[in-house]
């Protein structure tokens, strides 16, 4: 019996712990964040789609899928690590409409990551809502 209720604890208290989750951002909650820290903005596009639509400013291009929709998680998670000024801080990752943000996003909390966001409708939202752009 002792047994029962010391397992019954441990299975509670494992359950009352939150998971990290991937949080969605809109345009105006991305803006709010970068005025109030200093977030790790990511572009995950390709070089094609920076040069048609350029990027958020002071953000960074970190191409994620290649050409055939292929995704190299360590590699990817090893060039992010370089562009981050702490471990805790914000990334907020960007790709046209969400689509592969949510996917890279998704990876990075399996991975454990915290503090990871993704913009809403990407950087189709972003221009939509009348946010600037910098030329690539």
């Amino acid at each position: 019996m002792k047994h029962f209720v010391f397992l019954l604890s441990l299975l509670f208290a494992f359950s009352s712990v939150q998971a990290e989750e991937l949080k969605l951002l809109n345009p105006e909650q991305l803006q709010s964040i970068q005025t109030q820290q200093s977030p790790l903005i990511v572009d995950v596009r390709t070089p094609a789609e920076w040069q048609a639509t350029g990027i958020i400013p002071n953000s960074h291009k970190l191409q994620g899928f290649d050409s055939n929709g292929q995704f190299d998680a360590v590699k990817w998670t090893a060039e992010l690590e370089k562009l981050k000024t702490s471990p805790d801080q914000a990334v907020i990752l960007v790709c046209r409409s969400g689509n592969r943000s949510g996917k890279i996003g998704d990876i990075l909390v399996k991975q454990g990551q915290q503090n990871i966001y993704h913009l809403q409708n990407g950087i189709q939202g972003w221009i939509q809502t009348g946010h600037p752009v910098q030329a690539e």
